[in-house]
């Protein structure tokens, strides 16, 4: 039998659960607590953070290593040569990356604008930066379309990996209506078409 989480780590992992389900205004340090296995309305949060918004700030911080641990993999498919195999490969990459960072989203959605400026900052960072790696490499295979065209393409592309996963959300569905094989070939056919419409081959 694994050993428990520590204290801290297990108040992160519910604060961020909790702040995902029920927004960070409507989420109560006791609430937290008891989440955590520990005794609510104690106080005991605050000997590991001083504040709700400190628990906030060590959650992004959370998510953003794993972004950056993230970030590292997509090295492993570069070059493979083959625009179709490359596409399908980097649509897992950056669908699995949604579903990592689903929790940050969730939270931003349920947080007033300007209650926490690090997570829409953080939010808005991780979106630009999947629009970034798939128009790079948009731009690597039709190298002839213009910025504005690859940027567009690849808003598309990413729109349409981070809408799954959030129409499943909405509508309280355990899984996609679509199967993420059956969804990723489409995704990949329509996005190489154009590419290749521009000299990918």
């Amino acid at each position: 039998m694994p050993a428990p989480a520590p204290t801290r780590e297990r108040l992160v992992t519910e604060a961020m659960r909790l702040f995902s389900a029920k927004g960070y205004e409507a989420t109560s340090v006791s609430q937290i607590e008891a989440a955590a296995g520990l005794a609510a309305g104690s106080g005991a949060l605050y000997h590991h953070f001083k504040s709700k918004e400190a628990l906030l700030d060590a959650g992004i911080d959370r998510q953003l290593d794993r972004r950056r641990a993230m970030r590292d993999i997509r090295a492993l498919f570069a070059g493979l040569g083959d625009l179709r195999a490359e596409l399908t490969i980097l649509g897992r990459y950056l669908l699995n990356v949604v579903d990592e960072e689903r929790q940050l989203l969730q939270i931003a959605a349920r947080t007033e604008a300007g209650r926490s400026a690090r997570l829409h900052a953080a939010c808005a960072a991780l979106i630009d930066g999947l629009n970034a790696e798939l128009a790079d490499w948009i731009g690597a295979w039709a190298p002839a379309m213009a910025p504005s065209q690859r940027a567009a393409l690849a808003a598309v592309g990413v729109n349409g990996l981070t809408g799954t996963r959030f129409t499943a959300t909405l509508l309280h569905q355990a899984e996609p209506a679509i199967a993420d094989d059956r969804y990723l070939a489409e995704w990949t056919a329509l996005l190489a078409a154009r590419i290749e419409q521009h000299g990918g081959s």
